[in-house]
């Protein structure tokens, strides 16, 4: 008895001038090059990654559905057709790991509560590749996604994250916008402690890469705000 059809979960290089075969590994690309039906977030920017691993194609002719932040959870099911029909199919992120901080986990949930394979494809995480990066604390971490935008509720949370992570000793991992970026960075250098270790990782993997991880002290001291790039920031406290 033939195994059921598999949804692959394909990595995306992190930054534009990163090729797939610089983030993937050969067997991954080997693997989109076979598939023909994928459900990605946008399908401009997918057909440009598929055309890069060099996908036989015609990309014209590959099909592609649309799942994205606002796509209706009454949607998700019908994206699982090709999978009902017995073929393989992907899901694509921007960026990144798909599934984390990303619309498609819902498309993963819905693969699995019909019992169809979930196959998971190496590549590039920036979440565990900012935490490596950081120096700080790799055992215990956790990912706290998107903090609020509002101001006192953003304050909040920044000193619920640090109160946190000097209680268990645990890294916390969040995201932005990248057009919010400098304003999260200077509301955790008014809010968080001198000695709270803070860790920003920019454009990872692109030509233009920054990681920086120091105090909160030095960081006031010698401010450097990541601009309007994709970023990860994570702080440890001290217990």
């Amino acid at each position: 008895m033939s195994e059921p059809a598999a949804l692959f979960l394909v990595p995306v290089p992190l930054a534009e001038d990163a090729r797939p075969e610089d983030a993937l590994p050969a067997p991954a690309i080997a693997r989109v090059r076979t598939l023909g039906d994928f459900v990605v977030e946008n399908a401009k920017s997918a057909r440009r990654f598929l055309s890069a691993c060099g996908h036989p194609g015609p990309i014209a002719s590959l099909r592609l559905s649309v799942l994205d932040e606002h796509t209706p959870e009454g949607d998700v099911d019908a994206l699982l057709a090709p999978l009902r029909e017995g073929r393989d199919m992907a899901l694509l992120s921007e960026a990144g790991a798909p599934a984390v901080a990303d619309p498609g986990a819902r498309l993963v949930a819905a693969a699995h509560a019909e019992g169809f394979r979930v196959v998971p494809l190496p590549g590039p995480s920036s979440i565990l590749l900012a935490l490596m990066a950081s120096g700080l604390e790799g055992q215990r971490f956790r990912f706290a996604g998107y903090l609020p935008v509002a101001g006192p509720e953003r304050v909040a949370a920044i000193r619920e994250l640090e109160s946190r992570s000097a209680a268990a000793r645990e890294t916390q991992v969040f995201i932005e916008t990248p057009y919010r970026n400098d304003a999260l960075l200077a509301e955790l250098l008014r809010t968080c402690r001198e000695d709270t270790r803070l860790a920003v990782a920019a454009e990872l993997t692109g030509a233009a890469e920054s990681i920086r991880s120091a105090s909160v002290g030095e960081w006031r001291s010698r401010p450097a705000p990541p601009g309007k790039r994709p970023a990860i920031f994570l702080l440890l406290a001290a217990s």
